[in-house]
């Protein structure tokens, strides 16, 4: 019965946008994580929004580690949970999930969740909720006032075939500058793909951020 509804919602998604627009569905929302709920009986990914894994921690301003991820998803929980929303669907993403625009009292989820700090604009996929992160990151509401590793490169690590380093936890770089500057970069930050390590110069790997910062590395700004 899921595989007749995933084919006929793909055949119409992919027909007129009136045809598409009859398969409005609604339901009471269940919060299974920051960007994918339950509505009614429909498991559904949150069109254009990107939140942390509920197993990823940040870095707040004071150097301290917490678990941004499980903080996300409560609070999306505390603020939607059993409510009704109306989701108008997109497509559907390759664990056959419902990735739709949902409405909850005329508000859109993404928009709401994305300007409180709670999610990313997920850029890959839209750029419909790009000028709500800016918003949000100006404000330093929620998630921007902490340091994180994006949610994408956080999954694509914890991935089989992801380096060696990430069978360990080691995904940490910690580069020293042409000044003699102790830096680490997290993955998912601008310059983390460029950098290399290089033992000899006293150059390493760190399983996590602390590990780092008790080595005498500091943060990498961006």
């Amino acid at each position: 019965m899921r595989m007749v509804f995933i084919s006929l919602l793909a055949a119409l998604l992919s027909a007129t946008p009136a045809a598409a627009g009859k398969l409005e569905f609604s339901g009471e929302v269940r919060v299974i994580d920051g960007d994918t709920i339950d509505v009614g009986r429909a498991r559904v990914r949150l069109h254009g929004i990107d939140a942390p894994e509920q197993d990823q921690t940040c870095t707040a301003a004071d150097g301290r580690d917490w678990p941004c991820g499980r903080w996300v998803t409560q609070e999306v929980r505390a603020t939607l949970e059993g409510r009704n929303a109306t989701c108008q669907p997109r497509d559907i993403d390759r664990y056959g999930r419902t990735v739709a625009r949902c409405l909850v009292d005329g508000q859109d989820l993404g928009a709401y969740l994305v300007r409180s700090g709670l999610a990313f604009a997920y850029v890959k996929y839209s750029t419909d909720y790009v000028g709500d992160e800016k918003s949000s990151r100006r404000a330093g509401k929620g998630l921007h006032a902490s340091q994180l590793q994006d949610p994408a490169a956080f999954r694509r690590a914890k991935q089989p075939g992801a380096p060696a380093q990430a069978s360990t936890g080691c995904l940490i770089k910690g580069n020293i500058s042409s000044k003699g500057v102790r830096i680490y970069h997290s993955p998912g930050q601008r310059d983390y793909d460029q950098t290399r390590i290089q033992a000899s110069k006293g150059e390493r790997w760190f399983c996590s951020a602390a590990e780092a910062r008790d080595a005498g590395w500091r943060a990498a700004k961006r």
